[in-house]
């Protein structure tokens, strides 16, 4: 498995799919600091919602092959800049999270924002119930070159 950056707002499920993605027994805690579970890096939410801690993320990530933008679609704030994709020098994936709790239209503008902040491709998943899972755990096992093209 590539190894990974989780980055989301509080409570968008980064810990959830953290637990999911490396078969580990699922329960809610809260990310104080950087935790690192076999080839993930699951971050606490401040890092994106407080401006100041947004070079702790960069310079995090220049260790991983791939960060992953989660977005809960069923909250009501937007943490993401368009285009924020840019600002790390390796490939950014999105993943909507929670699709086992939002309705169709949320599913939508949470994977429309995503793109918007340039994430690619995006991923619709439930780390409770297993949607869209094989898909990602597909995507993040795959040998693809996954180099970043820059123009």
């Amino acid at each position: 498995m590539k190894k990974i950056l989780l980055v989301g707002a509080v409570s968008c499920g980064k810990t959830t799919l953290c637990q999911k993605l490396n078969g580990l027994r699922q329960e809610y805690r809260k990310t104080q600091a950087l935790e690192v579970v076999n080839h993930t890096i699951d971050t606490p939410g401040e890092y994106l919602e407080h401006r100041s801690y947004l070079r702790n993320l960069m310079v995090t990530a220049t260790g991983t092959e791939l960060v992953l933008f989660l977005i809960d679609p069923t909250q009501e704030r937007y943490m993401y800049s368009p285009g924020q994709a840019a600002a790390f020098m390796l490939p950014v994936a999105g993943v909507v999270t929670k699709a086992d709790l939002a309705t169709p239209e949320q599913l939508a503008r949470a994977r429309e924002l995503l793109e918007l902040a340039g994430a690619e491709p995006v991923f619709t998943v439930s780390s409770v119930d297993g949607t869209g899972m094989d898909a990602l755990t597909a995507f993040l096992s795959a040998e693809a070159d996954l180099t970043k093209c820059t123009d």
